[in-house]
């Protein structure tokens, strides 16, 4: 007998992976986590049936929302992962030296301890002596903090469940007094292409807009997630993602990437039409 994943995107829409193994399935009091291994993939992670991270293809988001803020700001010294609990985030930042604490805010233990027990991959570095766990609501955690921040990063599941209050003005007007003046946030933003994804991305970046003048977005392609063209908010009081970016300074940090470049930095910016007029009726 065959086993398949199948998750769905749309009413009309769906996206299947053989399994080879169901290694793992736990219910919290947040949500339900499982564990697969495949063929295609290797090992995947999904909450409440969304796919949230793959063997095969993680590094692309982890990469992607972290060195990009890392190379538009490389003073950051103090950083804040809210949610992501499988360390991906965190395992990217832990390769700046320049960085001395990073905080990570995560509503749900047992992600963490299920993602250090089965995904080593991407959960290696959360014992680094510069990480700092806290397992606790980020929107509640936030609120507290107040200019020490250089950056923030969201890496929340989508805006319902447990990652609903991280889409709210109220988070963003709280992540943006936690900022320092140069300070960065990022977030992951949804997909334009379908279109229960796409109001979500425009809600969000209307939101962020409201609190911060530097308000950009920009891609990457993500196999497993839906449509496999997936955004990034980018949003700052001040610094742009790509104007004072030299990639001769950041290839020298000598940081080994498979998907994140200097090029990119620029590039990943340079939106299809069909995008930019989403965000243009987001923020008219």
């Amino acid at each position: 007998m065959e086993l398949w994943y199948t998750e769905e995107h749309t009413p009309s829409v769906r996206f299947s992976i053989k399994v080879n193994e169901h290694v793992l399935s736990k219910k919290t009091p947040f949500q339900r986590i499982d564990v697969f291994d495949s063929e295609e993939f290797g090992r995947f992670f999904t909450l409440d049936g969304l796919m949230m991270v793959t063997e095969k293809d993680e590094y692309i988001y982890h990469e992607m929302i972290a060195h990009v803020p890392m190379a538009a700001n490389p003073q950051i010294e103090n950083a804040l992962v809210i949610g992501g609990g499988d360390g991906g985030t965190v395992r990217e930042l832990t390769r700046y030296g320049t960085i001395g604490r990073i905080d990570m805010a995560e509503i749900d233990e047992t992600v963490v301890n299920v993602c250090r027990e089965y995904l080593p991959f991407t959960s290696l570095a959360l014992g680094d002596s510069r990480v700092h766990l806290h397992f606790e609501d980020g929107l509640k955690f936030i609120r507290s903090r107040e200019n020490f921040y250089d950056l923030i990063i969201v890496d929340s599941t989508d805006p319902f469940g447990p990652g609903e209050g991280l889409f709210t003005r109220e988070f963003y007007g709280n992540c943006h007094k936690a900022l320092t003046e140069d300070g960065i946030l990022v977030n992951q933003h949804e997909s334009p292409y379908y279109e229960s994804y796409a109001r979500s991305m425009q809600r969000a970046h209307s939101r962020i807009r409201e609190f911060f003048p530097v308000c950009r977005v920009y891609q990457a392609h993500i196999p497993t997630y839906p449509s496999g063209h997936w955004l990034f908010g980018f949003a700052s009081k001040r610094i742009e993602p790509y104007e004072n970016v030299r990639p001769g300074d950041w290839n020298a940090l000598g940081i080994t990437t498979r998907y994140y470049n200097a090029g990119l930095q620029t590039g990943a910016f340079m939106l299809p039409n069909y995008v930019k007029e989403l965000l243009n009726r987001a923020c008219p």
